[in-house]
């Protein structure tokens, strides 16, 4: 049988075809504008991630056999807020998690509401980009366009609607909605009051791999399918990429270097930290996960080389940095560039170099960014560890991924082995996955993903490396706490 797994992006719509085996049969991209109304907006219309995907699934089963097409589901961008009136319109675009109109909304809930409140109804604290402080934007800045809502949807569980004529979401996409009990994977009554929402506007809550419903007749039509395939409710982008890179069980790790960085980790038991500083959210295998968001980390080096250094060829850089420099450099490098989110939750960090002096070599700084990036992660890993979840190697993933030399940092920097993916395809297989265990392929997502993922090599950790770098790391941590001030200092002026 047939599978696809769509990746509904910021930028485009990822679609992939799987077959029972997990061999990738065909990958289709089809981009859509975004839109920034006001500096520091973020909006998309729902209506093009619909068409988007129709057209690209068109395309997708162009030359495959049609009927063996079995199941859909989804990997979708987080936290974005779509609206349905009584007639199931978009009220308006969708507001999107890398949207920052919400500071007043988010200090309400953390400060008034209060963060332990928060903590208590949802594991969760409130960002910026998460969707219910655009709930309270809209109510207090558009309150004709709140009086109009019916349903209040996730990105990818539009897509879902249109495709069944069912308002449905997962449990791990609603995790990051600061409407949620993640503890009890059912929605919470404190925070749906606190939001003015009343539960009937809210979708039904399933497992990931859950059947949502099947194809409409319409949709079956147009893409010359049967009106039996199942549509899976999916996850959200992060929970569904770790189901494509099998990070899934108890204890099971991911890192991930795209643009932003995360570290992933699921657990069988629900855990959260005494200062919120990684999010507790539900899993889409049925469990739980904790995850570090750091909101600059491939992005650091791409910055480095192309808008500093002045050049596009990362690996030449990487040349001199070899292994006896590992856990050797005295310049530090702090990935904030875009301000932080894990473990510091501060928008005012800032990038900083310091312990320069005057024999440094670039080639120093490049490695002070690689290493400062991994630096940051491990952040996040010692709040895990204190949680008593403590994994024993990770994969890892991402553009920055690709670099045998920061797979090495990685490695040694968090004292680990990093299992390096035959395949990566992010949330767009995992969705694939989701579909086939809704179809009944496999009996669980652990299932899918032992069959399906498969380790190319192992980078093992040099003891040697990892003493020095755990030395370096004890000067790390203590550099932001002595910047912090100067950071708000900064920001004021």
């Amino acid at each position: 049988m047939l599978y696809i797994g769509i990746d509904l992006g910021t930028s485009a719509v990822k679609l992939l075809l799987m077959d029972g085996k997990g061999e990738i049969k065909k990958i289709v991209s089809k981009e859509y504008p975004l839109y920034f109304p006001n500096p520091g907006w973020s909006e998309q219309n729902p209506i093009d991630w619909y068409e988007k995907s129709m057209e690209g699934m068109k395309e997708l089963l162009e030359g495959q056999d049609r009927s063996q097409v079995a199941g859909i589901s989804f990997g979708g961008q987080m936290h974005g807020l779509v609206i349905l009136d009584k007639d199931d319109n978009v009220i308006r675009n969708a507001i999107l998690w890398n949207d920052g109109r919400t500071t007043e909304e988010t200090n309400y809930l953390n400060i008034s509401i209060g963060k332990e409140k928060l903590s208590q109804y949802t594991a969760n604290i409130a960002f910026t980009g998460f969707t219910a402080p655009k709930i309270l934007w809209v109510k207090k800045n558009e309150p004709e366009n709140f009086a109009k809502i019916e349903k209040i949807m996730l990105p990818k569980d539009y897509l879902a609607y249109r495709l069944t004529g069912v308002h449905s979401t997962d449990v791990s996409d609603a995790s990051g909605m600061l409407l949620f009990d993640v503890k009890n994977r059912t929605w919470s009554d404190e925070m749906c009051d606190i939001c003015g929402v009343k539960k009937k506007q809210l979708p039904a809550i399933y497992e990931s791999y859950q059947k949502v419903g099947t194809v409409k007749k319409e949709i079956a039509e147009q893409l010359g399918i049967s009106e039996n395939v199942i549509v899976a409710a999916g996850a959200g982008d992060n929970a569904a990429a770790a189901v494509g890179t099998g990070t899934v069980g108890d204890g099971a790790c991911n890192i991930s270097l795209g643009t932003s960085g995360t570290l992933f980790i699921s657990s069988k038991k629900f855990g959260v930290d005494q200062f919120n500083a990684l999010h507790s959210f539900d899993h889409a295998d049925g469990t739980y996960h904790l995850m570090g968001c750091m909101l600059s980390a491939a992005s650091c080096n791409k910055w480095w080389m192309d808008e500093i250094v002045g050049t596009k060829d990362y690996a030449k850089e990487q040349e001199p940095i070899t292994d006896e420099r590992l856990g050797s450099n005295h310049v530090y490098f702090l990935p904030y560039l875009m301000g932080e989110r894990s473990p510091h939750n501060n928008p005012n960090a800032r990038g900083t170099f310091i312990g320069m002096t005057m024999d440094n070599t670039r080639a120093d700084m490049t490695q002070a960014v690689l290493e400062g990036v991994a630096f940051a992660l491990r952040d996040s890993m010692e709040v895990a560890r204190q949680l008593g979840v403590a994994p024993e190697r990770t994969k890892i993933c991402g553009g920055g991924a690709k670099s045998p030399l920061w797979q090495k940092i990685m490695a040694n920097v968090m004292n680990m082995k990093v299992d390096i993916l035959e395949v990566e395809e992010g949330p767009s297989l995992g969705g694939a996955m989701l579909a086939a265990v809704a179809c009944g392929e496999y009996a669980s997502v652990e299932d899918a993903a032992k069959a399906i993922v498969k380790i190319k090599k192992t980078v093992e950790p040099d003891p040697e490396i990892a003493a020095r770098y755990e030395e370096k790391y004890k000067v790390f941590k203590q550099i932001y706490p002595a910047c912090k001030g100067v950071y708000d200092l900064i920001a004021r002026n």
